[in-house]
């Protein structure tokens, strides 16, 4: 069965992010017969620790319980990710890089023996096989023009998944948000038919 992996990490109730990224992974399970949605909001992910750090290094039947516990969901959120066959992240620009609770994601995800591993030619992911579309929302234009330099969001992501093995990542910008509502209409309206597009040829 086919697996639709929505992550959303705005903190704020009424985010564009969220709503267009759940919009498209709604609209790409309608497209694929039997597919399933599996939703993390991640702005309740805790930030890893020493405890993680410490137990991510050690062989899951040498982890002490405690230890066992602080991996728990980390170990949950590489099975959905390894499960999924399309990826679908909302998150916003701010202070031009992604939201913190989406970083916090990728430091649970990002675990080597599972996500990546280390061979004599460099690491080589083992995520392989996804499709990521990020909807990224702002209130400035970032996605080219003078502000496109300080758009480091979608580089990273595109870095840090290339790491794990997902080279497809598309980019779903909605952008120009605080120019005036008729400049945010704009926006939000590209946005969904863009969505509606990628929808359509899945």
């Amino acid at each position: 069965m086919s697996s639709i992996l929505l992550l959303t990490s705005s903190p704020r109730a009424e985010s564009l992010s969220t709503t267009i990224a759940t919009d498209l992974a709604g609209k790409l399970q309608a497209q694929k017969a039997g597919s399933a949605i599996v939703r993390r909001d991640l702005t309740v992910l805790p930030h890893i620790d020493d405890l993680f750090t410490a137990a991510i290094r050690k062989p899951a039947d040498a982890r002490s319980a405690e230890e066992a516990a602080a991996v728990k969901t980390s170990d949950e959120l590489v099975n959905e990710l390894l499960a999924a066959d399309t990826i679908v992240i909302g998150t916003g620009l701010i202070n031009f890089n992604i939201y913190s609770s989406l970083k916090t994601w990728i430091d649970n995800v990002a675990r080597a023996g599972l996500t990546f591993k280390y061979t004599e030619n460099g690491p080589v992911g083992l995520a392989t096989g996804k499709k990521v579309y990020v909807v990224l929302a702002s209130g400035g234009v970032y996605s080219q023009g003078p502000a496109a330099a300080m758009n480091h969001a979608v580089p990273y992501l595109k870095s840090v998944l290339g790491f794990l093995g997902i080279t497809e990542v598309e980019t779903i910008y909605v952008e120009g948000l605080a120019y005036g509502p008729e400049a945010a209409e704009k926006a939000i309206g590209a946005a969904k038919a863009r969505a509606e597009e990628i929808a359509l040829a899945a």
